[in-house]
């Protein structure tokens, strides 16, 4: 008896990381199967492949909230197993990075070959960590230090995307609020402090969301933590892109042609079918990561679950139509056109 439970143990902790590393490796291939699609004209199984894009790294944040009980065939879901999911979840952004990387060190090796090889060593040591002791709960002074480093950077998040929401005007209206903007966040003075704190948010984040998945969560926890480390990713990678790629090696402009990747565009070219849900995801995120944060601060101040509630859904809502708009306008989508 003691025999059968131990494999049995075993195999779940082997069949857990691999639901999200498979997941990740996926990924990939799907946006290239949606690619060819798109550029082959057939629509409907483009829009299939695309909907299978979200859902890979959207179906691992189930892992993080869900086995509360064990699971028929998996067991009690570990610590090791939430991390990595939300590590999948952020596979959008880790796979841009990947791309950028692997361009300014000349890799011989193309990155849709050194992706699946990391994700089947991450899951590997996940299993290795699967039996740890949780770590103790997150600090309040750490979550207070996450929140106003949060509000400082909201100004800019707030122009950042509407400014990209202008991007449905075209180009012109795009370049000209970004030159009103830059003057400000692009100063030698203001510059260097935004990325400081873009990159404490990173760092605290992670911390965070590493000692909050020591158990399982409630789902808006979740999606807090969730979109947090999503986002953890998406900053390094979009300052990589920016600051190091584009800016001080190749000495590009980060104009709207940058970000949307002219002249061929998000959807008809290889390589930069990867950005498009990697923006729309992370435009998705930042509100509904600021939605959480304000259900906590609304419930903590003594205002009705129920209200605080219907406020974070609308927030979600709020989300999905912003990044609609934002995403459609990099993909050449105009208004009055």
């Amino acid at each position: 008896m003691e025999l059968s439970e131990t494999v049995a143990r075993d195999s779940a902790s082997w069949a857990q990381p691999a639901i999200p590393a498979a997941a990740a490796i996926a990924y990939p291939w799907v946006l290239q199967a949606f690619h060819a699609s798109v550029t082959a004209g057939a629509g409907p199984v483009a829009v299939g492949w695309l909907v299978l894009a979200f859902a890979l790294p959207l179906g691992c944040l189930a892992l993080t909230t869900l086995a509360r009980a064990p699971l028929p065939g998996l067991g009690a879901i570990t610590p090791a197993t939430r991390r990595l999911a939300l590590a999948a979840l952020a596979a959008p952004p880790l796979f841009v990075l990947a791309g950028v990387v692997t361009g300014l060190v000349h890799s011989p090796v193309r990155d849709i070959w050194i992706w699946p090889v990391a994700w089947i060593a991450a899951g590997a040591a996940a299993t290795r960590t699967a039996h740890d002791a949780p770590d103790a709960p997150a600090s309040g002074g750490l979550r207070v230090a996450h929140g106003i480093s949060a509000a400082l950077i909201l100004l800019f998040v707030a122009f950042h995307l509407s400014n990209h929401v202008t991007g449905l005007l075209g180009a012109e209206a795009h370049g000209r609020l970004m030159k009103v903007g830059r003057v400000a966040y692009r100063s030698p003075f203001v510059e260097p402090v935004l990325v400081g704190l873009l990159l404490f948010q990173v760092g605290s984040g992670l911390r965070l969301a590493w000692r909050w998945t020591s158990r399982p969560v409630e789902f808006v926890r979740a999606i807090q933590v969730g979109s947090g480390v999503y986002l953890a990713a998406f900053i390094l990678t979009h300052l990589n892109s920016a600051l190091v790629g584009a800016r001080a090696v190749r000495g590009i402009e980060t104009d709207w042609a940058w970000a949307t990747g002219a002249p061929e565009g998000l959807l008809l070219d290889g390589w930069n079918i990867r950005l498009a849900p990697h923006y729309a995801l992370g435009v998705f995120f930042v509100v509904a990561h600021l939605s959480c944060g304000l259900r906590q601060v609304l419930l903590a101040h003594g205002l009705r679950r129920a209200v605080a509630n219907r406020i974070w859904a609308l927030g979600l809502l709020g989300a999905a139509a912003l990044s609609a708009a934002i995403t459609a306008a990099l993909c050449g989508a105009r208004i009055g056109a």
